[in-house]
């Protein structure tokens, strides 16, 4: 089970930190990964972590604004968000899966477990 906090409101240039801690046992093999779903847009990939070696990745349009990290102890993902524009709204969610290669960390339809979303709303 994933357990995702850490949306508001902020304005424009601020920051939030998203927090997803997972209750299941994990793997080395486990990669935790966070999406969006704009309003009525597609849910879309945001970023990636391995559990196991920390290898990270991004989608483009928050690379150098947004940081993933990990913190093993206690199965929990982090997502640091910066400067944070008005179309970085949405909801946010985390996933988590235990068998995906590389190639598809960024595709939602290859995790197998997703947590509540959470909202965040950058206002201009």
């Amino acid at each position: 089970q994933l357990q995702a906090s850490g949306g508001g409101p902020v304005q424009t240039g601020g920051s939030l930190r998203l927090s997803c801690a997972l209750s299941e046992r994990t793997s080395w093999r486990t990669v935790m990964g966070w999406f969006r779903q704009p309003p009525g847009k597609e849910r879309e990939f945001v970023a990636a972590i391995s559990l196991g070696d920390g290898n990270k990745a991004y989608a483009d349009s928050v690379k150098g604004r947004f940081t993933i990290s990990r913190d093993t102890a206690k199965n929990t993902v982090y997502l640091q968000m910066d400067n944070l524009k008005p179309e970085d709204t949405a909801v946010y969610y985390c996933a988590a899966d235990g068998t995906l290669i590389r190639s598809s960390w960024s595709n939602a339809a290859q995790y197998g477990y997703w947590g509540q979303g959470t909202q965040v709303t950058v206002s201009s």
